[in-house]
């Protein structure tokens, strides 16, 4: 059996006493992608950092395509590729500039970084502002450009943290097939999202996080079976009446009710089919809570991630300092050499001085 593309066994990660990551256990194989959903501070992008030699883990070990991220960080590097959560592009460069100059920091002949710089541009249809400055490019523009500069190196393993944050529909969808067509040729993703939709759309295994532990994982159809049979959801007229018409789907519930108040709506796991649609239908009538909507479907990965994650933690651990006192930003990893992407020297996380200031250097927080 091949070896998994991204292992990880019981990593933990404290910042000042507090645990961020919690005993992680993940694998993923060649060619597959493994999305990371959990709300904000579930210790998402924390993973991502340490699996690409960003932050050192405390307990645990992890390897990214056979190298161990705390022991092989240098020889690591060259085989991954990360996109942030934002953009981290030369404003003053052209896109063709930035891609280059990606290409010349990881050692590429002159020839060799023309010729990938121009491929990206085709791939992303970037090509007629290739030559233009990347402060005249859209914010879809820039994203793209963001992840095409990841791939200069052509890296077997990359990481995409929320790639679609911010990105319009038509873009966002563009980008997902980018995934797929990278995934058929053999490149092993993973991502980070909040958007339930996008796991589903794309990954083959999904790991839920909440306070830095992973509470459920499986395919979308695993986790869905997780949930219950079915969904018993009913929209309220009235704001006022939700707490009450929680409180009775609790009742006839196979689990914790959810309310998504914006919608005047509530739901809960159910196995009773329609025998408990009959009995809430009931009860919310004698409780006079007038109804827009009362039905049945099948769960959805929002419910999944509702039922297992609640809400998002009250202080994010993701936010917490670094172990060098500064807090972690969602920038590239560095490069196998000095001054590669990422601005960092071969000495892992936190050493040498910053890079130019091109794609993938150190933005800072």
């Amino acid at each position: 059996m091949p070896a998994p593309m991204i292992e990880t066994r019981g990593v933990t990660k404290c910042f000042k006493g507090k645990r961020a990551l919690t005993d992680i256990d993940l694998s993923i194989g060649q060619g597959r992608v493994l999305a990371l959903l959990g709300p904000n501070g579930a210790g998402k992008t924390t993973l991502v950092k340490v699996l690409t030699t960003l932050l050192r883990p405390d307990e645990g070990s992890a390897t990214v395509a056979g190298c161990d991220v705390a022991t092989e960080a240098v020889r690591l590097r060259s085989h991954i590729g990360l996109a942030g959560q934002y953009a981290a592009v030369d404003e003053l460069l052209t896109g063709r500039e930035n891609l280059e100059l990606v290409g010349l920091l990881y050692h590429l002949g002159r020839a060799e970084r023309r010729r990938r710089a121009q491929e990206v541009l085709e791939r992303f249809a970037l090509t007629d502002a290739a030559d233009h400055q990347v402060r005249t490019y859209s914010g879809g523009m820039r994203r793209r450009l963001d992840v095409g500069a990841c791939l200069v190196a052509r890296p077997p393993v990359l990481f995409l943290d929320e790639p679609t944050t911010g990105l319009d529909p038509r873009t966002r969808n563009h980008l997902w097939q980018f995934v797929r067509d990278l995934v058929a040729e053999g490149t092993t993703v993973l991502l980070t999202t909040q958007h339930m939709e996008e796991a589903e759309a794309l990954a083959h295994h999904i790991a839920v996080l909440n306070e830095g532990r992973v509470i459920a994982q499986g395919t979308a159809d695993e986790l869905k079976s997780q949930v219950g049979g079915d969904v018993l959801e009913a929209r309220v007229v009235d704001r006022g009446d939700l707490e009450r018409a929680r409180a009775i789907l609790d009742e006839v519930g196979a689990g914790p009710a959810q309310v998504a108040a914006e919608e005047r709506r509530v739901s809960v796991p159910t196995g009773g089919g329609t025998k408990a649609l009959i009995a809430a239908g009931q009860h919310l009538s004698q409780g006079r809570i007038d109804l827009q909507d009362l039905g049945l479907r099948r769960p959805s990965l929002d419910d999944v991630f509702l039922t297992f994650t609640g809400g998002a933690p009250d202080e994010p651990p993701d936010a917490a300092p670094s172990s060098d006192g500064e807090t972690p930003g969602p920038d590239r990893p560095p490069s196998g050499g000095p001054g590669g992407p990422g601005g960092r020297g071969p000495g892992g996380p936190g050493a040498g001085n910053p890079g130019p200031g091109g794609p993938g250097a150190e933005g800072g927080s």
